[in-house]
């Protein structure tokens, strides 16, 4: 008989009548995506559930032991109604069913057994209607009708029973049997991890590590497993990751030494108003140095909100201008890349700017207006370019492209960014982030590049003081952010308004629909009320706030993706003209946008927004000479996951430390962008919140064996797999958080 190898179609092993179903709701095709596919849990069958917290409206199973029995006649509509209680000794839970009494006699008081369903509540019970359920003396490993000795019977009870993540239509006890088929089926499994490695990390062999998760004797057998298969995860994600910066490192690219002393560079340092930070002088000569190598720099500069990336990017463009090479600054949004545009203007100043010819490109330009830019890029005559999305565009050509910056680079996919790789000769790349990245997320999510970090903050800022503005518990408070805020602007000052709506209903393209806010006050100003309002929105803000006595004779200004990209430009420069007192936006105002006269930030609903988000927004004031207020409004209920992030970002000005706590309340597919990019996690056990001292562990033991053995010649399981990750674009999820 031929054995099952993981790469056997599932089919195969356990029937088409498994197999489709498992295929529907788990992807699963071959016998290794099933046994890929671990325990969430285990339970004994001697041991009962906890049924008190169950969460309302998800699907869960349980070891639970029958209560009791109770059939009655249903009062408004025809047929019987079958209630069985359950319990775990001091809960219960009680099941129902219609019309079906024959349950009555397999749910006997005393039987244990697991129990599956999705929880509802009726009359404050918990109940499950018409749930799946296995009793345990129905199994083929319990007792029968024979009588066990006490220790037999006390093993049984004991052996750890698999609770898989399951869904209605494949409970948990289809995949636990399918799995069963798939052991007994599977043959030797060639493990490509090194003896040596194995031994030395004191990991299972690979066939003994499947049989100890899915069939455990003892707790110690499927924990031992469960480490083993979290090494394994580490490593061939951190070898994958050491490996294509490994092969990055190989290709050839044109060398950008610059250096010139009447270079662009050269005349751009001298004419500096202010001394670099120290932090700005180490990553730009560490750019500096990678730029004049003839392999591709791959490197990713992370820095605190304000202090100075776009600088060190842009000396980095001016090196490769000295030797008539173009640079491609990508950014996310227009107002981001007509702010970075601006920016860059600016600081070139009028005769590094004539001789550069910076142009902008984004996708809503007139058509003379970019042919124009086109051709400026197609000749060379212009070295650097601004852009959006527009910049992937096909027509997009240039003469020498020597070096792509990605502003937040995590807004662009693997392919978009790949795109623009194409336009040159395997051009340097520097992608630039503000959202401070935890190490292990860095090694993870990143870690195909090298790492640049910027804490040090430009001398001569004011800091900014943030507060949490309960509505409904401070209704007072909430009132007082609208006065304060017209002392700022009669004072000759400016404040942002965040929303996270457009208008009733529109949220920015890209960005997921919100849910309906908790009951807070109907109009700005104003007490929280019982009634239900519409997330707060540019729209009617914008309204409201015109309406507001506070800032009569105040220009007041909506700012959001879907406008006209010259009507945005408008309102942009109006605000960093000062012509415009209050600006009301959405969160295209996230990043990048530099108004140092802007003195209040206001995050209105600012529970809807991410740690990051929350401040990168307060990282928009505070930026001059005025001291920065951030004011994060919320209707958010004290103890929530959302009134913690508000009051962590209220807590800290520290970007680093907030990533930290970021990590620890986001969810895993958050971290790694798998739970956008709609795909299934790319980690089953390894979790970066948690396992970061193991993460880095495997990177070591990854390194010393690419050291020893670049081309894994002496491993060439672990070639194939890494190869196998390659073309399957695997780790292309884990640059999109």
């Amino acid at each position: 008989m031929t054995r099952a190898t993981l790469d056997t179609p599932l089919a195969g092993v356990v029937g088409d009548r498994t197999a489709k179903p498992l295929e529907r709701a788990f992807e699963m095709r071959t016998v290794g995506d099933l046994l890929f596919h671990f325990p969430r849990r285990y339970s004994r069958r001697g041991e009962l559930t906890p049924l008190n917290d169950l969460p309302v409206g998800e699907q869960i199973a349980v070891v639970a032991q029958v209560l009791d029995v109770r059939e009655r006649q249903m009062q408004r509509r025809k047929g019987r109604l079958l209630e069985v209680r359950i319990t775990d000794g001091a809960g219960s839970l009680t099941l129902t069913f219609f019309n079906q009494p024959w349950r009555g006699r397999e749910l006997l008081p005393g039987k244990r057994g697991l129990f599956a369903g999705k929880v509802s509540e009726y009359r404050n019970q918990l109940q499950l209607q018409h749930p799946e359920y296995e009793l345990f003396e129905n199994r083929d490993d319990a007792p029968g009708g024979e009588r066990l000795d006490e220790a037999a019977a006390k093993a049984w009870s004991e052996t750890p029973v698999p609770i898989y993540p399951a869904t209605a239509q494949v409970p948990t006890w289809t995949l636990h049997r399918a799995v069963e088929l798939a052991l007994d089926a599977l043959g030797d499994v060639p493990d490509p991890l090194p003896d040596e490695i194995r031994t030395a990390e004191g990991i299972e062999r690979l066939g003994r590590a499947f049989e100890h998760i899915h069939r455990p004797q003892h707790d110690a057998d499927w924990r031992a497993a469960r480490d083993s298969f979290r090494f394994r995860e580490a490593f061939e994600l951190q070898l994958a990751l050491l490996d294509r910066r490994r092969r990055a490192g190989l290709e050839s690219s044109t060398p950008r030494p610059g250096g010139a002393s009447d270079g662009p560079l050269a005349r751009f340092d001298a004419a500096l108003p202010f001394e670099l930070t120290g932090d700005q002088r180490r990553a730009g000569a560490t750019i500096s140095a990678e730029l004049s190598e003839p392999h591709p720099m791959h490197r990713l500069l992370q820095g605190e909100v304000g202090s100075g990336k776009t600088l060190v990017a842009l000396r980095a463009m001016l090196q490769v201008a000295d030797g008539e090479g173009q640079s491609a600054l990508l950014a996310p949004t227009e107002v981001l890349a007509a702010q970075h545009y601006r920016s860059i203007v600016e600081a070139l100043g009028p005769k590094l700017t004539e001789e550069l010819r910076p142009v902008l490109l984004t996708g809503r330009m007139p058509v003379a207006e970019r042919k124009r830019v086109l051709l400026a890029l197609v000749s060379g005559a212009s070295r650097i370019a601004v852009g959006t999305h527009a910049l992937l565009g096909e027509g997009v050509a240039f003469l020498d492209l020597g070096l792509i910056v990605v502003d937040e680079q995590h807004r662009f996919g693997v392919e978009q960014r790949e795109a623009l790789r194409q336009k040159g000769a395997q051009p340097h790349v520097l992608a630039m982030t503000a959202t401070p990245i935890p190490r292990t997320v860095a090694l993870t999510a990143f870690g195909d590049l090298e790492v640049s970090t910027i804490r040090e903050l430009p001398p001569g800022r004011q800091g900014i003081s943030t507060f949490a503005v309960p509505e409904i518990e401070m209704p007072n408070r909430a009132a007082r952010v609208w006065a304060r805020s017209g002392e700022d602007l009669a004072a000759g000052r400016q404040v942002y308004v965040v929303c996270p709506a457009i208008a009733p209903g529109e949220v920015e393209d890209g960005l997921e629909s919100p849910e309906e806010p908790e009951p807070s006050s109907a109009q700005v100003g104003t007490a929280a009320s019982s009634e239900t309002r519409r997330l707060a929105n540019v729209a009617e803000t914008v309204d409201e706030l015109r309406r507001h006595p506070a800032f009569s004779g105040v220009v007041i200004e909506g700012l959001h993706g879907g406008m006209p990209s010259d009507e945005k430009d408008r309102v942009m420069r109006g605000f960093a003209s000062g012509a415009i007192g209050m600006l009301v936006a959405t969160t295209v105002i996230e990043v990048g946008v530099n108004v140092p006269n802007a003195s209040i930030m206001i995050v209105r609903d600012a529970d809807r927004f991410g740690i990051s988000q929350l401040h990168q927004l307060r990282g928009r004031v505070g930026r001059g000479e005025h001291a920065g207020l951030c004011l994060l409004m919320t209707t958010a209920a004290a103890g929530t996951v959302a009134r913690e992030r508000i009051e962590a970002v209220a807590a800290t000005a520290d970007g680093f430390a907030l990533a930290e706590i970021d990590l620890e309340l986001r969810r895993e597919g958050d971290i790694l962008g798998t739970a956008q990019s709609g795909g299934r996690s790319t980690l089953r056990l390894l979790r970066v919140a948690e396992h970061g001292p193991l993460i880095a562990h495997a990177r070591e033991v990854a390194r010393e064996l690419l050291d020893r053995d670049p081309e894994l010649t002496s491993a060439p399981g672990l070639a194939e797999m890494v190869a196998r990750d390659h073309e399957a674009g695997l780790l292309d999820n884990l640059a999109k958080s």
